[in-house]
């Protein structure tokens, strides 16, 4: 069994990492720590996690007896964190925040998309696990930058208000966000660094523009990109690209028909759609913004660290049906 810590227990990402590792068979959570919610029971932050886990949180640090430490904290807040409370060498770390994603603060950690750095991952004691947008946006656009012919980019993207974590905000408060939508952040997204270094892991010589719409939903979680470039390859080229860059990868699927959010949501995919006009390739990208872009991706990374089935505790139903 592999012996888990979690920090910052009480937020959404941590919430929805607790309801997988709930049902992995191979993880043992020995402590969820929380400051705000010392002493209480796990399930008076996550009700739904009642009769599903006996545990109380924790205010204890206590590395000894675990092999894998998850921090779940805001942006910023995991560099301070280590600083204050250093992990041991032979405990394992998946930070959740920005904060070690980019090359010149990375420290050690291996960024954590397993389809861009898998046999990485596997030796990995850090990772740094990617953001929601960038996942989407990245698997939508990877394999066109394996092949070389990806140019500039353009993405209009919509997450649920779940992207935002759990803290109320005026543009998370329910009557502002129902019936509501609206743009954040125009081309200058957070993610948007990390998206540009994975493509130049994989073509070097791209130096053009991505440019990127984020836009915030009426929903509570999931993610459509809707991506083109200028393409002179035909649909049937592409499709080929996508489905051997993709071949090996098991969350990942290009489909023939039409895709919509709900066939993902709740579940560790990333379904792919292509269609060419003229000569833009148009490439529709979706993922559950809680688990693919967090918590899913998080565990598929402990379960490639650790060397068993990444598909472990991620066969998830879909909230489709």
């Amino acid at each position: 069994m592999i012996k888990i810590g979690i920090i910052g227990g009480a937020g959404y990402t941590a919430g929805e990492l607790l309801r997988i590792l709930a049902g992995h068979p191979k993880a043992d959570i020995v402590w969820v720590h929380s400051n705000s919610h010392a002493n209480e029971p796990i399930y008076k932050a996550h009700k739904d996690l009642r009769g599903d886990l006996d545990l109380t949180f924790t205010n204890i640090i206590d590395y000894s007896n675990i092999d894998i430490v998850y921090l779940c904290m805001g942006h910023g807040a995991s560099v301070k964190f280590l600083t204050e409370n250093p992990v041991p060498d032979n405990v394992k770390i998946i930070d959740l925040s920005t904060d070690f994603r980019h090359k010149e603060t990375a420290d050690g950690f291996v960024y954590g998309l397993p389809e861009l750095n898998r046999d990485e991952i596997k030796k990995a004691t850090k990772i740094a696990n990617p953001g929601c947008f960038a996942t989407t946006v990245q698997l939508a656009i990877l394999p066109l930058a394996k092949k070389g012919v990806l140019n500039e980019v353009h993405v209009h993207a919509i997450t649920g208000s779940t992207g935002a974590g759990q803290a109320p905000a005026p543009t998370t408060h329910f009557s502002w966000r129902d019936n509501n939508i609206s743009i954040y952040n125009a081309f200058t997204h957070r993610h948007l660094k990390e998206i540009g270094e994975s493509v130049n892991q994989l073509m070097p010589s791209f130096d053009a523009p991505i440019n990127f719409i984020p836009m915030r939903g009426d929903f509570a979680r999931g993610i459509l990109a809707s991506v083109y470039v200028d393409c002179d390859l035909s649909l049937e080229e592409a499709e080929k690209i996508y489905d051997d860059f993709y071949k090996d990868h098991p969350f990942t699927f290009r489909s023939d028909e039409p895709i919509d959010m709900k066939q993902v949501v709740n579940t560790n995919k990333c379904f792919l759609h292509l269609a060419k006009y003229e000569n833009k390739l148009h490439i529709i990208s979706i993922t559950d913004n809680l688990t693919k872009g967090a918590s899913g991706q998080a565990v598929q990374n402990m379960n490639l660290i650790f060397g068993i089935d990444e598909k472990t505790g991620l066969y998830l139903k879909p909230s489709a049906f």
